[in-house]
């Protein structure tokens, strides 16, 4: 298993991408070759946060900060 896949599989047990995985995943997809399994994995993860069962830590950090600034 690659370094994606690991990075997929924890966000998804946790239900939080943290950004210090996300700027991995980032680097990873950037950098390196990957094959089908990272690709499927990568995919899964993207319908995951987007059906909101993954939780993006960036985006929650900065929704915390706009709400912080408005009040």
């Amino acid at each position: 298993m690659t370094l994606i896949s690991k990075i997929v599989r924890k966000a998804l047990a946790t239900g939080c991408l943290t950004v210090e995985a996300e700027e991995q995943l980032r680097q990873q997809l950037q950098m390196t070759k990957y094959g089908l399994e990272d690709f499927e994995a990568f995919i899964t993860l993207q319908k995951e946060v987007m059906e909101g069962r993954v939780k993006q830590q960036a985006l929650e950090l900065l929704r915390s900060r706009k709400c912080s600034v408005t009040a």
